[in-house]
């Protein structure tokens, strides 16, 4: 893992990953934070441009690049120029890796028309799987991993904008979000806690077609005392690894909350864990199945 200087005067964010899993609406995101941003800048430039760029007098500049299989060589070139940027102590480098599964890049590429970059005159599935099998070392260093199989173009630049925005630069942040498991499981979660063993609302009537987000659904959940157990429990847990994480040198932490539909307990037990970390962190709050209502 690259870990960031606390001393360091530049701030290189590197975005990278799987052709069609959203770096172009990345770099975008980037400069409307104010980032100089450079897209398909080969590796092999990389240290070249960053030495023209201290030799430039500027005190601080923040630039993100993207870089991808269109720059040639890709993965030895960029790997040797992390590896002597490595040296660096006035260059902080962070590394967001975008990712999707196949089936999700596969109907991208089919709608876009476009053919993969490793599979000109094949299927676009071949190419797909050679490219992650290129990549996988250097998703290995990323300190952001972005699975936007399920996220629109507003998810992404809302997630990117929650961690890469001037104010909350070198800082810790963690996302608390709520999900239900009959929609999957999400893939850029970092702690996942099942809380199908509460008591579901959804079973009272007159709290059925209600959410989380409601003082009726939420005094309910937080009324039982197998709730309260939890909370006092997973409290505990979060006081123990959160500065072990921060201490590792991680900069954010997702931890979601899952119930059966993603509507009243996970909702519930995500606004409360996310009230308790405001305040101390940089803190979100995320209910990703909360508009999936069927009944």
């Amino acid at each position: 893992m690259i870990v960031e200087n606390q001393q360091s005067t530049h701030e290189l964010v590197i975005i990278t990953g799987m052709s069609g899993a959203g770096k172009t609406v990345a770099i975008q995101s980037f400069e409307d934070l104010g980032y100089y941003c450079i897209d398909n800048l080969p590796p092999a430039l990389l240290t070249t441009f960053l030495t023209l760029l201290k030799d430039s007098g500027k005190n601080s500049t923040r630039i993100a690049a993207v870089m991808d299989m269109r720059g040639g060589d890709f993965f030895d070139s960029l790997i040797d120029a992390l590896d002597q940027m490595l040296k660096a102590e006035d260059i902080a480098i962070r590394i967001l890796f975008l990712d999707a599964d196949d089936a999700t890049l596969v109907r991208r590429y089919k709608e876009t028309r476009r053919s993969h970059p490793l599979a000109i005159n094949g299927l676009p599935l071949e190419g797909i799987q050679q490219e992650r099998m290129l990549l996988s070392e250097i998703k290995g260093r990323a300190q952001f991993v972005y699975n936007t199989s399920k996220m629109k173009p507003k998810d992404l630049r809302e997630k990117i904008a929650q961690a890469f925005a001037k104010d909350a630069t070198n800082t810790f942040s963690i996302n608390v979000m709520s999900f239900g498991f009959k929609h999957g499981i999400p893939i850029d979660a970092d702690l996942v806690f099942d809380v199908r063993f509460l008591k579901n609302p959804y079973y009272i009537e007159e709290l059925r077609h209600k959410t989380g987000l409601q003082t009726e659904v939420s005094s309910y959940v937080l009324a039982l005392d197998d709730t309260q157990t939890l909370i006092q429990k997973l409290t505990d847990l979060f006081e123990f690894m959160i500065p072990l994480y921060r201490q590792e040198g991680k900069s954010q932490l997702v931890i979601a909350f899952g119930c059966t539909g993603g509507q009243h307990r996970s909702v519930t037990l995500a606004e409360y864990f996310g009230a308790y970390f405001t305040g101390k962190e940089h803190a979100f709050i995320t209910h990703r199945d909360i508009n999936h209502r069927k009944d």
